[in-house]
């Protein structure tokens, strides 16, 4: 085993950020596995940016975090977790209405929100680096 036990854990804001990959990679699977099963691709567009949005870049949120924890320790990484999560639940289903010919207004919103997100990671990821 090249670490002892506890050595390494993802703790604070980096947990909650690899915990929401985590799920949004697994709904992304299911959702892929039924659309697979049923040969009707028409939400892929949603279903790629639950896996991108959702699975991938939380996830290298969440690598961050880890990586520099004291970027984590701020009140904004919590401002950050909030806004990013809400991006991906407003965007993915505001894709798939829209997809199924409703408004986009919730997509764009998710969209917007999603945005925010990755502003507060740039301002965290300046700020921090600022700080070095």
């Amino acid at each position: 085993m090249f670490f002892a036990k506890g050595e390494i854990q993802m703790r604070g804001i980096a947990h909650y950020f690899m915990l929401a990959a985590v799920v949004a990679v697994t709904l992304g699977m299911i959702w892929g596995m039924q659309m697979a099963a049923s040969e009707d691709h028409t939400m892929r567009s949603a279903h790629a940016h639950l896996n991108l949005v959702g699975w991938v870049t939380m996830a290298i949120f969440a690598v961050y975090y880890h990586l520099v924890p004291e970027a984590g320790a701020r009140p904004l990484a919590r401002i950050h977790l909030g806004v990013a999560v809400v991006g991906v639940v407003l965007m993915v289903p505001g894709i798939a209405m829209a997809n199924s010919g409703g408004s986009p207004g919730v997509a764009i919103a998710g969209s917007l929100v999603s945005l925010a997100s990755m502003l507060i990671f740039l301002a965290t990821v300046v700020i921090q680096g600022r700080q070095r």
